[in-house]
C-alpha cells in the first residue's frame, strides 16, 4: 500500500459471523467487492483495503486527531482515494469500488467505478477543525461541487472532462442529486467551524477514551458466538454469557480450580474476568454452571496466553 507505513486501519475485516471460532486475522482475510465489472477481479485481500470511516473515533471523541494510527493511514487514505480537481480536493469511499460512472462516462448499471463523494471533503474538513487546521478550503470545495442551483451531488466526476457526456472534472456526475447525506454533513460543518469544535464530539466519550484519565486495560473478550484460542501475555481474558453463571476454571490444568460468580451489567450481559500474571505462559481451561437453571455447560472450554 504505503511502503513506509506499516500499520493503518482498513474497511473491514471479513470474518465468517456465523463460524464461533473465525480467522481473525486481517492479513490473511479475503474481501468481496460489489458492482465490479463483468470479468475482472472482485476479491482482494482486505489488508489493502481502505476507507476513512476511522475518522469517526475522531468525531465522537475516542481518538485524538494526533494519534500516530489515526495520523498513518490519513497517509495511506491520501495515497490511494484522494482526487485533487480544480474545484478542491475529494475522496473515493474505498479502492477497488465498482459504484459509480463507468470509465467511458456512461452510467452506472449494475457495475461502474466508484467516484470521489463530496460529503467525505466535509467528513475531512472535521477531522482538520478537530486537529486545529484550517477548514475553510473543505467548505469551499463542498460549495463548488454543487450544481448550479447548489444541489450536491452523491459523486463527482473525476476524471478529465467528457464534454460528450457532460462530465466535468470535480462536477456532478449521473449519481443521486441532492444528496439529503451529502447537505447535512455541508451544515454539519458550517455548525463545527461556528462552534469551533466538531459537532459530533462527546466530551464524555473523549474524558474516557482520548484523554487517558485512566489507566489501559486490555482486554480480549470470549462469548460463545466469538470463542477465541489465544490471548496476548499481559491481557485480561473476559468470560461473557446472556445468562448468570458460576466460571469453574483452572489454569494447571484442573490441578487448582478457582469458581468465580459472574458481574452482572445493565445490558443484560454477565462476565468474569481472569488475568493471568504475563510472566507466566498457561492455558485456561473453563465450563460455567448456570445459576438460573442450576445446569453445567457439560463442555470444557480452553483459551491459551501467547506472547
Amino acid at each position: 500500500m504505503v511502503p513506509d507505513i506499516k500499520r493503518h486501519y482498513i474497511r473491514i475485516n471479513p470474518v465468517d459471523i456465523d463460524n464461533p471460532q473465525p480467522n481473525e486475522d486481517p492479513n490473511q482475510g479475503m474481501l468481496a467487492i460489489a458492482n465490479r465489472p463483468p470479468g475482472s477481479q472482485w476479491q482482494f485481500p482486505a489488508k489493502e483495503i481502505v476507507d476513512a470511516g476511522f475518522l469517526e473515533l475522531v468525531r465522537y471523541g475516542i481518538r485524538k486527531p494526533s494519534d500516530r494510527l489515526i495520523v498513518d493511514s490519513l497517509k495511506v487514505v491520501d495515497a490511494i482515494l484522494k482526487v485533487d480537481t480544480p474545484l478542491g480536493s475529494c475522496w473515493h469511499r474505498y479502492n477497488h469500488d465498482g459504484y459509480g460512472q463507468r470509465e467511458d462516462g456512461g452510467p452506472f448499471l449494475s457495475y461502474g467505478k466508484g467516484r470521489a463523494w463530496p460529503l467525505l471533503t466535509g467528513e475531512r474538513g472535521h477531522y482538520e477543525l478537530a486537529a486545529g487546521h484550517d477548514v475553510q478550503p473543505f467548505i469551499q470545495a463542498m460549495e463548488a461541487f454543487a450544481s448550479d442551483t447548489g444541489m450536491l451531488p452523491e459523486q463527482i466526476w473525476d476524471k478529465p472532462d467528457r464534454p460528450d457526456s457532460h462530465l466535468y472534472c470535480g462536477r456532478p456526475t449521473g449519481s443521486a442529486m441532492p444528496l439529503a447525506w451529502a447537505h447535512a454533513e455541508y451544515i454539519k460543518l458550517l455548525r463545527s467551524v461556528h462552534d469551533g469544535k466538531v459537532f459530533d464530539w462527546i466530551p464524555e466519550v473523549a474524558n474516557r477514551y482520548s484523554e487517558n484519565q485512566k489507566p489501559t486495560q486490555f482486554l480480549e473478550v470470549w462469548k460463545f458466538n466469538r470463542q477465541i484460542r489465544t490471548i496476548k501475555q499481559g491481557y485480561t481474558l473476559r468470560i461473557q454469557a446472556l445468562a448468570p453463571f458460576c466460571l469453574h476454571w483452572s489454569n494447571d490444568n484442573w490441578q487448582t480450580i478457582h469458581n468465580v460468580d459472574s458481574t452482572a451489567t445493565s445490558i443484560d450481559i454477565e462476565f468474569v474476568d481472569i488475568t493471568i500474571s504475563p510472566h507466566h505462559p498457561s492455558t485456561v481451561d473453563f465450563t460455567f454452571f448456570w445459576t438460573d437453571s442450576q445446569n453445567w455447560e457439560n463442555s470444557n472450554y480452553q483459551v491459551a496466553f501467547v506472547d
